[in-house]
């Protein structure tokens, strides 16, 4: 038999995606097994797949146990830095400045990460405690490539995390990049629009300007702040957050960013010396629902350090 005390991490949860979590040793087809056989219980009454959990709520899960060992807390978190660039911090989220180089998740290739970095700058901090969670650790609600730098929002808690999530797929948090193109665009600003797909296989995306099978619409606003020669600096806002969008989109419309080595002018990233795409997550905004735990954002606004591309072909221009 194994018992859980819900805390707030994990209420809202369904009973099966809290036991996917908190016991994954436990095969799928056994868990949903133990529900219909009324052998999983909250606060000793039967319960189903669809039952949301509650803060104090204990669940029983009636289960042989070599079954009922629960949830080894994985702490291989504490072998990254928990050095980190906060730009904004509360109760609720920590907004960071993650560096040219440094994954989003952790991966086969590099052990250092970006949320191994903010577990641990938490754990620290005594904000996060793994022993204590049976189903939530702090996450980041989006990522960046390796290569391109700037704010990523994470959050502390599990009803943070369910709130920005959400408002990201509803449209109501913005985000505002920086990049320096090879040419100009078409217009001093505008909003584009195409239809985009990823081949897995190869990391790399197609973009086609009428709608194709098993192509998903995008949309791209951009406006030119400065041009120097042959290169541009461009405020880019997301519409939509498909794979490689502003690089795949940038270069669709003849503007492609400096620096990309897979959509971009190789012969103008050889001219200028510049490998790593100039792109950097610059700024976000929330627009959150004045219901919502987090519509407080609102009042925020913030904005990542200038970039060291930003500095090197453009810092006469800037203010």
């Amino acid at each position: 038999m194994k018992k859980f005390m819900i805390n707030d991490n994990d209420s809202g949860q369904r009973v099966d995606k809290f036991l996917s979590k908190a016991m994954p040793q436990l095969p799928k087809s056994m868990m949903y097994r133990l529900i219909r056989k009324k052998d999983v219980k909250v606060n000793g009454k039967r319960c189903e797949i669809s039952t949301k959990l509650a803060a104090g709520d204990e669940l029983t899960v009636y289960v042989k146990d070599e079954l009922a060992g629960g949830k080894k807390h994985d702490m291989s978190f504490l072998n990254v830095p928990a050095e980190l660039d906060v730009v904004y911090e509360d109760s609720n989220i920590i907004i960071v400045n993650k560096p040219v180089g440094l994954d989003s998740h952790s991966s086969s290739s590099f052990s250092d990460n970006l949320v191994d970095r903010i577990r641990h700058y938490l754990y620290d901090k005594n904000e996060y405690d793994p022993d204590s969670e049976s189903s939530f650790s702090p996450a980041v609600c989006s990522r960046l490539d390796r290569n391109t730098c700037g704010l990523v929002t994470a959050a502390k808690t599990a009803e943070a995390l369910r709130e920005i999530n959400a408002a990201i797929r509803a449209g109501n948090m913005t985000k505002i990049y920086h990049c320096i193109t090879v040419g100009r665009p078409p217009q001093d600003s505008g909003i584009v629009e195409a239809y985009h797909k990823k081949e897995e296989s190869r990391n790399l995306v197609k973009l086609s300007d009428t709608p194709l099978d098993g192509y998903k619409p995008i949309k791209t606003g951009y406006r030119v702040l400065a041009s120097k020669g042959s290169l541009s600096l461009v405020e880019i806002t997301l519409y939509t957050g498909r794979t490689h969008q502003i690089r795949a989109h940038m270069a669709h419309i003849g503007a492609p960013v400096l620096g990309d080595g897979k959509y971009g002018n190789v012969a103008a990233n050889k001219r200028m010396n510049v490998f790593r795409q100039a792109l950097c997550a610059y700024s976000v905004r929330f627009e959150l629902d004045e219901s919502s735990t987090l519509a407080y954002l609102k009042d925020i606004t913030p904005e990542a350090p200038l970039p060291e591309f930003e500095k090197r072909f453009f810092g006469d221009q800037l203010g």
